[in-house]
């Protein structure tokens, strides 16, 4: 392996956005050329949730125009392409299948190892492309609409362990679905953000697993399935007695819950395991209370939180890219072209 401007093709299909980006290897650590995005969340918008038929169809559409408009952007030639990551899982079957059979395709058909990797710990690895290289050891909250796990990194393309996980609804699935409540569009996270920058937190809604029973067991882990039955009972009671719903005052409310045990846990969290960096990613670290609540309890603790931007928190090519460059850099064995995908690729597997 030539580690001077080796070029990694990243692929991401795992939900709703298509994603391809290119990432040239250096001796200065990983350098993001291009980022292409082809997002289908409008087609599911009036169904209120990811459809995963259209979804695939969206991908099938999508994927040869992004990695064309990618190519284009980078001014690359795909025979420059040195190594080619995608999405194994988890995500939808449908989505994943598109994806893989794309990078099997290139793969066969330039020659290049293919690297299977995991889309959650991508969401983590992403962050080497904006700040820099990561140190020895560090936390990684990783919070969408799917999951919502609490990672501790060795290394991000060898070991990483899972500390604990969602029990039932993740953070975003609870906004999207708190935000369906309240009568928000699709999807629900971005209006209830907005809702709450209006509102105050005057409502005391319950932080699940914060209890000191709940620590022996469930210290890492995460539960939202509580507090969205409690925002719905307490708005169902203000119906019943015809009183109008202060909206942004929920909203504030229900966020101010959610971003107050993520913090308060990972924090907790990085103390148990001494580690002073944490690394924030998924689609619902772009929420503005778990971005304020993380950046001032770090650094009242004295941790360093590393949070990338907005564009690089929803899925894309970039963090797929990220992750299998640095396989790619560590001399991971690539992944047999016959590798399935994998809905519920647990967190143990970083590559397939």
């Amino acid at each position: 392996m030539n580690d001077r401007g080796d070029l990694v093709l990243g692929i991401e299909t795992s939900c709703d956005e298509t994603g391809v980006a290119l990432v040239r290897v250096t001796d200065d650590g990983p350098q993001l050329l291009v980022d292409a995005v082809a997002s289908s969340v409008d087609e599911h918008a009036r169904f209120g949730g990811i459809i995963p038929e259209v979804a695939s169809r969206a991908h099938l559409e999508a994927i040869v125009p992004t990695l064309d408009r990618a190519l284009a952007q980078a001014d690359v030639d795909l025979g420059q392409v040195s190594a080619i990551a995608v999405t194994a899982g988890p995500g939808l079957v449908g989505p994943l299948t598109v994806g893989a059979a794309a990078a099997k395709a290139l793969a066969v058909g330039l020659g290049k190892p293919l690297y299977g990797v995991n889309h959650v710990i991508g969401h983590a690895a992403v962050d080497e492309l904006v700040h820099g290289a990561f140190p020895e050891r560090f936390l990684a909250l990783v919070v969408s609409g799917g999951h919502s796990s609490l990672l501790l990194v060795n290394d991000i393309a060898t070991d990483v362990v899972e500390l604990g996980q969602t029990l039932d609804d993740a953070a975003g699935e609870a906004f999207d679905k708190v935000g369906r409540l309240l009568g928000l569009p699709y999807p629900g996270g971005p209006h209830i953000d907005r809702l709450a920058r209006e509102g105050t937190a005057s409502i005391r809604f319950p932080r699940g697993l914060t209890a000191p029973k709940d620590q022996a067991a469930h210290a890492d882990d995460f539960s939202f399935s509580g507090l969205k039955t409690a925002v719905a009972r307490w708005v169902e009671a203000r119906q019943d007695a015809g009183e109008e719903i202060p909206l942004p005052d929920v909203a504030a409310s229900f966020a101010e819950a959610v971003a107050d045990v993520l913090t308060a846990k990972t924090i907790a969290a990085c103390r148990r395991h001494e580690v002073d960096t944490l690394v924030i990613g998924g689609g619902f670290s772009a929420n503005s209370q778990l971005r304020a609540m993380a950046e001032e309890r770090c650094a009242e603790a004295g941790i360093t939180v590393r949070i990338p931007p907005i564009k690089f928190c929803t899925d894309n090519g970039a963090m797929i890219a990220a992750l299998g460059s640095a396989a790619w850099r560590r001399g991971v064995a690539p992944s047999a072209l016959d590798l399935p995908v994998d809905s519920s690729m647990p967190l143990t597997r970083i590559t397939v």
